[in-house]
């Protein structure tokens, strides 16, 4: 079984009297990691928020019951936690009336349950989203000599881990994935009239990976009004499907202050929505798939190592441009993608002058293991 860092990470926030709350997409693994944490041991109760009699049995339950239901359990975890009613105060009520139990909950969807738990759980909860397996993850499993040598199969196929588990099945689970599962929550909680307008949107984010992205440009190609695009993309977002970089900008009239772009999290998934599975060497969107990658990937070293950091791009009008920034304790560490190695890159000097408390760097195929383990 592949060990997942998250793993790590709630175990050391265990017993700080808070609740333990793991968000993500679906099939992320989120289940198998309680179960590997929690499912052999005997001091556990399991409640599985997808079937009847927990939803009925947490519906109007009171302390009193609630205590005489844990017994003398050290953990109660609440799988698919945004099945049942109100969770957020369900929760709240087991951590401020029986604060010896340690409360452990995870959702498939994040706009569901996060909103269900903020304001009860507010300064209550420790938060953490769990995303597809992790390049370093994959390391640690294997060795890196392994893994390199699968980098152009992870950058079309993806680590979903059903996917990496599937060895020559993987179109077929991915395509599974990105038609029903993916979608699920939207389509069931937003009563969205049109799906096929919001694949139609997705598929338009896919093909613009990497680039500026505006409300007004995808509502011409989806045909939405702006709004709806804009709803629609926060779905998207909170679903854990696409995520966003908005552009840094401080001291330059001509910088771009408004501009964002969308990444996928996971590359199998953005190419199973524009239905392209061929292999790198036959491909034209190489340069996509490389950025997407280091930036999903990048993202979840971040947190598996608990590092702080704001998260940008940089571009002026006149299309000078940093592939992504992050500002830690008060330095910008810029970074320029390449896929070949053999590709120079420069920072421009409108940035290094303007900021000059700043690193940069070239993330290229011989050197990119030092930007993700």
């Amino acid at each position: 079984m592949i060990e997942r860092k998250m793993k790590e990470i709630l175990e050391g926030k265990e017993g700080t009297n808070k609740a333990l709350i793991v968000l993500g997409a679906r099939q992320t693994g989120k289940t198998t990691l309680l179960k590997m944490l929690y499912g052999k041991r005997d001091d556990v109760v399991w409640f599985n928020g997808d079937e009847p009699d927990i939803q009925s049995l947490m519906e109007n339950i009171s302390s009193t019951r609630l205590k005489a239901v844990l017994g003398g359990k050290k953990v109660v975890v609440i799988d698919e936690a945004q099945r049942i009613k109100d969770i957020g105060l369900k929760i709240k009520l087991i951590t401020d009336n029986i604060p010896e139990i340690q409360v452990v909950a995870s959702g498939s969807s994040s706009f569901d349950l996060a909103n269900s738990i903020n304001e009860p759980l507010t300064g209550r909860k420790w938060e953490f989203s769990l995303y597809p397996l992790s390049f370093s993850e994959m390391v640690n499993h294997t060795n890196f000599i392994e893994e390199n040598r699968l980098l152009p199969h992870r950058l079309v196929y993806g680590y979903y881990p059903e996917v990496v588990n599937s060895a020559g099945n993987e179109k077929e689970v991915l395509k599974q994935l990105s038609d029903s599962y993916l979608y699920k929550d939207i389509f069931t909680w937003e009563n969205i009239k049109k799906p096929e307008k919001l694949m139609k949107l997705l598929q338009a984010i896919a093909f613009q990976v990497g680039n500026e992205v505006s409300a007004n440009e995808l509502s011409n190609i989806v045909g939405l009004d702006n709004q709806t695009v804009e709803k629609y993309i926060l779905l998207l977002e909170q679903t854990y499907i696409i995520f966003r970089l908005g552009s840094f900008s401080r001291n330059l009239r001509k910088e771009l202050k408004r501009a964002r772009k969308f990444y996928f999290y996971d590359n199998g998934i953005r190419n199973a929505v524009i239905a392209n599975f061929a292999p790198v060497e036959l491909r034209n969107d190489v340069g996509q798939l490389w950025e997407n990658f280091l930036i999903s990937e990048r993202m979840k070293y971040l947190q598996n190592n608990m590092i702080f950091a704001n998260r940008y791009f940089w571009r002026t009008v006149e299309q000078q441009e940093i592939d992504y920034i992050e500002e830690m304790d008060g330095v910008l560490h810029t970074y320029e993608f390449k896929w070949n190695p053999n590709k120079k890159a420069y920072l421009t000097k409108t940035f290094s002058n303007s900021y000059p408390n700043h690193e940069f760097k070239v993330i290229n195929r011989d050197n990119y293991e030092s930007f993700l383990i």
